[in-house]
């Protein structure tokens, strides 16, 4: 099926999505028109760099960071590695997007909890008998419209607010994967792929799903036929004996030692071969699990690096049935459904529009078993070459041969191979036990009373963030907010650094005594404006994370130049022929080079889940110079832009050296809001280790946040958070309900006690006529703003009702 095996693939680019869309110019696939990155003007990034540091540095730390900028900005360092910057990004489509892929690439450790991120789909909305393969069934089928739209260019193009958006990150959703190497890792993208790999107790099975057009050959109940033979199969293995034969839990070890077992694994016979190129070139791999967690933390686990459970002292949990190389589709026993997704080719927005659209495809067909004429969101028919199609394939379609019946993949394992399972097991239960996931589903309140009361709902999230975090460790550590850059070519994200000086002197204010409930929220609403602001520029492109990193990745490339070209001169003078690589290995040559997306290096700088930047070891930037002290590094590095004959050693600039770069890279509260409705959870590991990833969803009426930790006060920091939401809502209430206090009552010229509001006499004992239960009605019915008020608008004549009232009128109550 596959012509090459993954070992010998060395694509290394997605296919570019279809030039000629087959639909109307007003939802058009591609975006040819998009402008580039900006890469901002030097002393503005500079500016923003400083700002972001002031509240996480003392006085004498900020003094000492300052005098490096400025000597960087005016000592014309600064200047001429702008330029230089400037001029690489002349011939690039994104002067970020190399390096990005560099950082992701050249990740060292288990993609595990490290890059990985994963989404926990809303709640069924289908009645079924059979509530794993049901809905898994049916989330195939419409993962296989979405491609079909994708491929065929039917797929509604993104935009926000009319601004269309980049669309290249689809081209690397599917039928692509993280394959390692001893130098790295590369990634494969396989646009010819039509088939699915279904994975249940650690057993591989795989099946066709696709024609020649991209056009699904089943229909749901058919997949789920399928899935059912596959379930029956894959139960004969007994739970005890799954972990030593899953193949998939090499994925989970770090990415040397897996790329030395994945060689292993293609060169031990042909069939571990062409059984590891179905698995790698899948269009995805659908993981069904036969266990079902019983909470939120379980649930969380479970979606972000699966599920432990000892039985005898053997691994019998959900960990081993996982590939997590490719976009994974996860449905656990009592239907509850996910995706855990490789982060290097898609961010967040990208998987949310998928997983969005299958979601409401789901709605759409059970809104289709009660009325047929509910229309589908895709434009996919069922091919002609299926069982079940009304009509026999046109002469023009001609033949075509397909898999339609599930194969299961049989593995020859050696000893080594053997051994490999079993130490990567024992290695990925250790980093599920370090790990601690918790969530919370906060149903105070959501958006609709955080934008009342003039917050964006946004900011004001991260602000509780900051309040939560202080509140319990008392001090403001770097935070991480990701700010979307598609509306730009090949567009990806830009870094938003919360902990600002507006946002230091709220959490301070909020946390004090002496502070007022008035002081309290009137700094909270200029750290939320702050927040806004720059959420605003950084998706403009107009932020300092990616410009630094750009100039700091360019001048380690001149930096490595020097060393290669010492390096081959000093092999000449040897006689040998190689080079030294930083490894101890043999030079690259030039085809395999350019065959990685990264330049292999000693030490590597790492883009992780939340796009900060981290060394391969996850211990942030690292701070010094990057070039070893004496040894020289690999060969030449393409895209350099140092000479071969220069002979001045190239040096790091003091900024890049001083700590408080080092300090701002590592993102202690890694944060990032991927809110829809199709959407239940999300969430992903810390990119420090003494750190928190945070995911969160903003809904309308609630707040959902999934908090990831090792070995810290998980839990514990989710509580205060929920504290936090429930104190600063008593306290926008308090205050409008001062700003909207009611008058006193006066008494008119007759004598009369009138209403001050309305004007209407009231009872002797203090009420409005048939209004007994006002007082009451303005406690519970309180606006954002105090724009209307219930109670007058039933005063009002036009109110009033035109037949008599049977039976107590209820207050509906707003927060």
């Amino acid at each position: 099926m596959a012509e090459n095996l993954p070992s010998q693939t060395t694509l290394t680019t997605a296919p570019s999505i279809p030039t000629q869309p087959k639909r109307s110019k007003s939802s058009a696939l591609l975006t040819p028109n998009l402008p580039k990155l900006p890469i901002p003007p030097l002393k503005e990034s500079l500016t923003r760099y400083l700002r972001a540091l002031e509240g996480l540095q003392t006085p004498e730390e900020h003094e000492k960071t300052k005098e490096v900028v400025k000597e960087f900005l005016q000592g014309g360092e600064g200047e001429k590695w702008q330029k230089k910057l400037e001029d690489y990004a002349k011939e690039k489509e994104s002067y970020i997007e190399e390096f990005w892929y560099e950082s992701y690439l050249s990740h060292s450790d288990s993609v595990v909890l490290s890059l990985n991120p994963f989404f926990v789909l809303s709640s069924d909305v289908t009645p079924r008998t059979d509530p794993q393969l049901s809905r898994a069934a049916s989330l195939i089928l419409s993962s296989l419209s979405f491609i079909h739209d994708l491929r065929n260019g039917y797929l509604q193009a993104d935009s926000i607010r009319g601004t269309p958006l980049d669309m290249s990150q689809y081209g690397r959703l599917f039928a692509t994967c993280r394959v390692p190497t001893d130098r790295g890792c590369r990634m494969e993208v396989h646009d010819d792929s039509k088939h699915i790999v279904v994975l249940r107790r650690g057993q591989f099975y795989w099946f066709d799903c696709l024609d020649s057009k991209n056009r699904p050959l089943f229909s749901d109940r058919e997949i789920l036929s399928n899935l059912e033979a596959i379930v029956k199969d894959a139960d004969k293995t007994p739970v005890q004996a799954v972990a030593k034969n899953s193949v998939g839990i090499l994925t989970t070890e770090s990415r040397k030692i897996w790329s030395s077992l994945r060689a292993d694994l293609v060169n031990s016979n042909k069939l571990n071969a062409s059984c590891l190129s179905v698995v790698e070139s899948a269009l995805f791999v659908v993981c069904l699990d036969d266990a079902g967690p019983e909470d939120l933390a379980e649930l969380c686990g479970n979606f972000l690096c699966g599920g432990y459970k000892l039985e005898g002292g053997i691994q019998t949990g959900t960990c081993t049935n996982r590939w997590y190389d490719k976009l994974q589709i996860i449905v656990c026993s009592n239907g509850e459904a996910g995706i855990n997704f490789e982060h290097t080719g898609v961010d967040g927005h990208t998987v949310l529009r998928y997983a969005a659209d299958v979601y409401t495809e789901l709605v759409l067909l059970f809104a289709k078993t009660i009325n047929p004429s509910t229309p589908s969101l895709f434009k996919s028919k069922l091919s002609p070459f299926s069982k079940s199609a009304k009509n026999p394939p046109a002469p023009e379609e001609g033949e075509e041969e397909f898999e339609t019946s599930p194969k299961k993949l049989e593995w020859r394992l050696t000893p080594d191979l053997l051994a490999g399972i079993r130490y990567a097991e024992t290695r990925i239960s250790d980093l599920i036990c370090q790990n601690d996931s918790q969530a919370l589903e906060f149903k105070g309140y959501g958006g609709n009373f955080i934008k009342r009361h003039g917050f964006s709902p946004d900011a004001f999230v991260q602000m509780a963030f900051q309040a939560a975090y202080y509140g319990l460790y008392g001090r403001v550590e770097s935070t991480y907010e990701p700010a979307m850059t598609k509306a730009f070519l090949h567009g990806r994200t830009e870094a938003i650094r919360t902990v600002q000086p507006e946002a230091v002197a709220f959490v301070k204010a909020f946390c004090s005594d002496n502070a007022s409930v008035t002081e309290k929220i009137e700094t909270l609403r200029k750290a939320c404006k702050k927040h806004t602001q720059l959420t605003k520029e950084c998706s403009q492109g107009l932020g300092q994370d990616r410009h630094l990193y750009a100039m700091y990745s360019l001048i380690r490339r001149d930096v490595q130049s020097y060393h290669a070209s010492r390096a081959r001169g000093s092999s000449a003078t040897n006689g040998n022929s190689g080079s030294y690589n930083g490894n101890g290995n043999e030079s690259l040559s030039p085809s395999n080079q350019s065959a990685l997306l990264f330049s292999p290096q000693a030490t590597t700088s790492v883009l992780s889940t939340d796009g900060s930047i981290h060394d391969g070891n996850g211990n942030g930037n690292g701070n010094g110079d990057i070039s070893p002290p004496d040894a020289p590094t690999h060969g030449q590095v393409p895209g350099s832009t140092a000479p071969e004959s220069e002979r001045q050693k190239p040096r790091v600039p003091a900024i890049f050296k001083d700590p408080g770069y080092n300090l701002l890279g590592t993102s202690v509260l890694s944060t990032s809001n991927c809110g829809n409705p199709a959407l239940r959870l999300f969430g992903f590991g810390p990119v420090t280790p003494e750190g928190y990833g945070i995911g969160y969803i903003i809904k309308d009426e609630g707040i959902s946040v999934c908090m990831s930790s090792k070995h810290l006060q998980t839990r514990r920091l989710l509580h205060t958070l929920q504290a936090y939401l429930i104190e600063v809502q008593k306290m926008l209430i308090q205050l409008w309900k001062e700003a909207n206090e009611r008058p006193e009552a006066f008494i008119d010229h007759t004598g009369h006690m009138r209403d001050a509001r309305t004007g209407k006499k009231m009872n002797n004992d203090g009420d409005g006529d048939g209004d007994a239960e006002g007082d009451e009605r303005d406690d519970e019915l309180l606006g954002g703003f105090g724009f209307f008020d219930v109670g007058v608008q039933s005063g009002l004549p036009q109110a009033r009702r035109r037949r008599p009232t049977v039976g107590k009128q209820l207050a509906i109550a707003e927060y």
